[in-house]
């Protein structure tokens, strides 16, 4: 039995210390360097200084939440909530005569939709570019690319003018559209150099063993480049939820209106008011979202973004 567990702490050893040599590789080079030269004490309170500086403003949006109006305009403000309450959450339901709460599900509506075209349509199209190489297939990828030059201000009025001609003026499926344009260039970039960086030899595998093109695409690529789908969902979903210029000129009827026009609309007040525990209810409702769909989905974001991005 001792000889057993000698000779598999011998196995585990290298199998650890090459698990660690390569995280330590992976480690930004420029931190690495940083965190040896500092000791440890220090590079923990410089850490912990950090943490402090991006959550403190988080930290105050939600006790303004919780905070009752009397307690809001209490000068000094206090620290914690004295008497929480869910109160200014259950006002977004008609405060300045908004519908908080239905603006929401439009946000919600508008931008599930989007990031599924978007992952359907930059997976299809950067699948094709990586493997179905055609005359041209290159110059195409980078017209695509060089679409990102080109300032999103710039092309609204055109947009608006298709969106009408289309009779989606004034229309959530519209902005969809729009969205899902606006965001393709760079889903298509990171799933493009995903498939690329997968070897052919496991699709012509596939292939062989009797597999179609889509049956290899869905049981053979997809789950090796499930980091790049992911990191393009994520990056369609945070710049759709919380998009506001397109949405401000492309809708007009306050029903329609996405979260982000709502709540500038909240900020702007009524009769010089401005009813700041609703607004940082609704800021709470914006943020919390992004936060735990980051934090679950957060490994796979960097690792598709470094798929994507190196290759």
């Amino acid at each position: 039995m001792a000889d057993t567990a000698t000779a598999t702490d011998a196995r585990t050893a290298p199998r650890a210390s090459t698990r660690s040599r390569s995280e330590e590789r992976a480690r930004p080079g420029f931190l690495r360097e940083v965190r040896r030269s500092m000791p440890a004490l220090a590079w923990w309170v410089v850490c912990l200084c950090l943490a402090v500086a991006f959550l403190y403003p988080l930290y105050v949006m939600l006790t303004m939440a919780l905070k009752g109006p009397v307690e809001q305009a209490q000068i000094p403000p206090t620290v914690f909530p004295h008497a929480p309450t869910l109160e200014n959450f259950t006002r977004l339901s008609s405060v300045q005569g908004l519908n908080v709460f239905g603006n929401l599900l439009n946000s919600v509506l508008v931008t599930l939709a989007a990031t599924v075209l978007t992952v359907i349509v930059a997976t299809l199209a950067g699948y094709a570019l990586a493997r179905a190489r055609f005359p041209g297939s290159t110059i195409v990828f980078f017209a695509i690319l060089a679409t990102f030059m080109i300032p999103f201000q710039a092309i609204i009025t055109p947009l608006f003018m298709v969106l009408k001609t289309l009779g989606l003026n004034n229309s959530l499926v519209g902005l969809t559209i729009v969205y899902v344009t606006f965001n393709l260039p760079f889903g298509l970039f990171i799933m493009r150099n995903s498939f690329a960086a997968v070897p052919g030899t496991l699709e012509e595998a596939a292939l062989v063993d009797g597999c179609g093109i889509l049956t290899a695409l869905r049981h053979i690529m997809l789950p090796i480049v499930m980091p790049g789908v992911i990191t393009t969902a994520l990056l369609t979903f945070f710049a759709s939820w919380n998009e506001f210029f397109a949405a401000l000129i492309l809708l007009t009827d306050q029903d329609k209106f996405t979260l982000p026009v709502t709540l500038t609309l909240v900020t702007s007040g009524q009769f010089g008011t401005v009813n700041w525990g609703a607004l940082e209810a609704g800021v709470a409702l914006t943020i919390i979202p992004c936060i735990v769909i980051y934090v679950l989905l957060q490994r796979y974001y960097v690792s598709g973004m470094l798929n994507g991005a190196l290759k």
